[in-house]
This record gives structure tokens, sequence and C-alpha cells, in this order.
């Protein structure tokens, strides 16, 4: 197996500690990159096949220093991990607006301002791999978690989009949906719970907060495992567009499915009868 250098955003707790680990464990060399990197190091532990720097994906000349400092060190950039991420937490309306702002700046144009940055590096090489991490909220839409699913769904639809956009360069791309795994998303650190308060969800969200903060460390899905499988699928000579991750990932997503199904079924005869009468195919 050839050795490939890995770029992973948030890499100083959660998930992208599993893959950072996960990576060097395969053999690869690993730009680790967070806020601090000395939390990212710490966090890690020492490697010499490691570099960890300082990335905001909120901030474009940091995502451009960081891809720098990754082909000073190691010549190349062959897989991104969009990873980083928060929650918001909240019934819409007592979310403020800048909350909303916040959750989409972070899920969606921070892996874009990433992305952005690491591109033309994988372009002159004619090979790369842009891995982001979604969840089951991107095909899914829950009450409570809507600026997330807002998020996560502008995350999917965008990197579809960017698939066919970056193929021709021999760059492929892959999405991530996890369902619900044991790191520290819903910790203090990566969650925030909405800062208004309306009378009409008051108890709702009384009840949803602890519910959620109690989930906390119960999560049936181990992310190392998760880690070792995506670094196998990254390996592998065709890795998937989508990987539904999780045996609740893959429950919901099949549910999804089936209800958009029976959606488009339910009203195919009047879907059919809406163009005009000169473009109608005939049978």
């Amino acid at each position: 197996m050839d050795t490939k250098t890995w770029l992973i955003t948030g890499a100083g707790r959660g998930m992208g500690v599993d893959f950072a680990r996960a990576a060097l464990a395969a053999g690869h060399n690993v730009v680790a990159t967070g806020r601090d990197p000395e939390a990212v190091r710490s966090a890690i532990g020492d490697h010499d096949r490691l570099l960890a720097t300082e990335l905001d994906v909120t901030d474009a000349q940091s995502a451009e220093r960081a891809a720098a400092a990754a082909v000073a060190r190691f010549g190349r950039i062959d897989v991104l991990v969009n990873n980083a991420g928060n929650f918001f937490g909240g019934f819409f309306e007592e979310l403020s607006p800048q909350q909303v702002r916040d959750q989409i700046e972070t899920n969606l144009f921070g892996p874009m301002t990433v992305t952005r940055a690491v591109l033309p590096v994988m372009r002159r090489q004619r090979s790369g791999l842009v891995i982001s991490i979604s969840s089951t909220a991107g095909v899914v839409g829950g009450a409570f978690a809507s600026a997330y699913a807002a998020s996560k769904f502008g995350l999917e639809g965008w990197m579809e989009g960017l698939a066919g956009e970056v193929e021709p360069y021999g760059i492929r791309s892959m999405i991530v949906e996890p369902g619900f795994f044991r790191t520290e998303l819903l910790q203090p650190e990566s969650t925030t719970f909405a800062e208004l308060s309306i009378d009409d969800y008051a108890e709702r969200t009384a009840e949803t907060i602890p519910a959620w903060q109690a989930m906390n460390g119960r999560q049936a899905g181990d992310p190392a495992k998760l880690a070792r499988a995506l670094v196998e699928l990254a390996d592998g000579d065709e890795p998937p567009l989508r990987w539904v991750a999780g045996e609740d990932a893959v429950e919901g997503v099949e549910q999804k499915a089936r209800l958009l199904l029976a959606q488009v079924d339910a009203h195919r005869e009047l879907s059919r009868s809406l163009a005009h009468d000169d473009a109608r195919v005939a049978a």
C-alpha cells in the first residue's frame, strides 16, 4: 500500500483524533489540524509521520497556510477529511439568527473553505480524495436540530455537485453519514443550545435539552471502529460516493428512502401533468 498524506480538520478532539490515529496506524502521514496545535498533538500523541498545525476552518488564509504546511512537510495531500463541526440544538424560532449563521458557517462554509485551499494541490497531482463528515441529519431532518440539518443538507448538496466538477482531474469525493457515535459532539465544547426562549416552546425545550444531554457518552457507535473502516474505504480502489455509517444510520436512511419513493408515487400523475402541451413526450 502506498503511503498517503491525510489532512484532517477538527483533529484535536472527538472523531478527528480517531481518524488521525487510524490513518497513522495504517502507515499514512497525517496533517492533524485544529485551532490549538498543541492540544491536537497532545490528543493524538507524538509520531514521526504526524504534523500538527493550526487551522480555523472559518478563515480562508488559515486554510491556505495549513495546506501549504502539509505540502512543505510531506510534498502532497492525498486525502482531505472535513471533520470539524459543531451542533446548535434548539427549535428554529428559539435559535438566534446569529446562531443559525454560526452553525452554517462552521458546518458548511468551513468545509468549503478548506476544500478550496486543498483542491489546487490535488489538481496539480491529478489525484486526491475529499471526504466530508456529514450525518444522518444530512438526510433526515429532525425537530430540535433544524439548523444542524440545514448545514448538513447543504454540505451533502455541495459535495454531490462537487463530485462531478473534480472527477476529470482524478479527484474523488465521499460523503460520510454517521449515526450516533460516542464522541464529544454533545459536550458543552461542541454543543450550544438556543439563546432565545418562547413560551410556546418552553415545556418542550425543558424536556428536550436533558434528553440530548443524557445521550452523551451512551451512544452505540464506536468512533475508533468508524475511523478504521473509513481508512479502509479510502484506501480501496473505489471509495464510495456516500457511506451510511452505523446501524441506526442505515435504518434511518432506508426509512427516508422509502418515504421519498412513497411521496413520489402518491402524486405521480399530477406531477406528470405539468408540462406544456407541446412539450409532452408520446408514451
